[in-house]
């Protein structure tokens, strides 16, 4: 799944880039979420919707924010988003190394040079795959890092992913989550799955993480001990 967003306060420039895409994507697994024309609204809405899109096609020359300033305040809050800076002139192109853009397109787009870049994003996705967890509410379909997760908890049908940001519910079993993220994560009580890499203290009956108290049971607490202490020291949970 490839979720795309384009920003660029020329709509002429929007449709024409959203048609060259519609050419390229691959239908029902990749399309174009959103559309921006100004940065300061794509930069709001992407500080309230973290993780909802994959690549950010941003322009460099918008009125009121310009692309460089859309891309750093987008930095301050989330550093993973793929940005692809849309330019009309070079000179603008070594700005894009400064907020971590992956490439830069000149305008007219060329086909060819955006089918490469794709594919580009296509593998860097590919290749993080296994580094991530993806969540599909009401509100859309949202992928995290493992590491940026601070643990799951079960609330009658539904499950709720916790990040420092905020909470994220949608309908799964905590047993199959568990079954998928064995690996990197450890079951510390019936409701609770935690990420053993952001724990800071365990307790006689309950895990400390980012100042919260979270429940441990008899039953979970030897191999959660155990696991914690191996993820502090850098090794394998497995």
């Amino acid at each position: 799944m490839l979720r795309i967003a384009i920003c660029d306060d020329d709509r002429n420039a929007r449709d024409a880039l959203r048609i060259q895409l519609e050419k390229i994507l691959i239908e029902d697994n990749e399309e174009i979420v959103y559309e921006f024309s100004s940065g300061t609204n794509a930069a709001s809405w992407l500080a309230n919707h973290p993780s909802e899109i994959d690549l950010l096609f941003l322009d460099m020359e918008m009125k009121g924010l310009n692309g460089t300033e859309t891309a750093e305040r987008i930095r301050t809050f989330d550093e993973q988003l793929v940005i692809v800076f849309v330019t009309g002139y070079s000179d603008y192109v070594f700005d894009g190394y400064r907020v971590g853009a992956l490439d830069y397109l000149m305008k007219p787009v060329s086909e060819a040079r955006l089918r490469q870049l794709i594919e580009r994003v296509r593998t860097k996705i590919a290749s993080e795959k296994s580094h991530t967890f993806t969540l599909k509410n009401m509100d859309g379909t949202w992928r995290f890092r493992l590491m940026d997760i601070l643990w799951f908890y079960s609330d009658r049908r539904k499950v709720i992913l916790v990040t420092a940001k905020g909470e994220y519910p949608f309908y799964a079993r905590l047993d199959e989550i568990e079954k998928q993220l064995c690996a990197d994560f450890v079951r510390i009580h019936q409701r609770y799955l935690i990420n053993p890499a952001r724990a800071d203290f365990l307790g006689s009956e309950s895990v400390t993480i980012c100042g919260r108290n979270l429940p441990c049971s008899r039953k979970y607490r030897e191999t959660a001990l155990r696991k914690i202490a191996r993820s502090m020291m850098g090794g394998s949970l497995t």
